[in-house]
């Protein structure tokens, strides 16, 4: 039972940035998008990856790490568009 509950908790956090990151992906938009967040979330993540691999806990070490790839999409694509934003802002004025 516990692997049950384990893969599925794995799985709905795992699935959770797959629409996010295609919006962004797409709209190469990311204004709405907080910086601090994205920033906090992916040292939340990098921490449970961390604590999965002590532990040796499959399901966290897989939920985690596929959402980390999402979430890291997300903040660089988040930075890069921003500097490039206000880097042609200042040019510009």
């Amino acid at each position: 039972m516990d692997s049950y509950l384990g893969f599925l908790a794995a799985f709905c956090t795992s699935i959770t940035l797959i629409h996010q990151t295609i919006k962004v992906k797409k709209s190469k938009h990311t204004k709405d998008i907080s910086l601090g967040m994205f920033s906090l979330l992916n040292i939340g993540l990098v921490l449970w990856l961390w604590y999965g691999l002590i532990i040796d806990s499959f399901h966290i070490i897989i939920s985690n790490t596929v959402t980390i790839i999402f979430a890291l999409y997300i903040l660089i694509t988040k930075i890069r568009l921003d500097l490039l934003t206000s880097k042609s802002t200042l040019v510009n004025n």
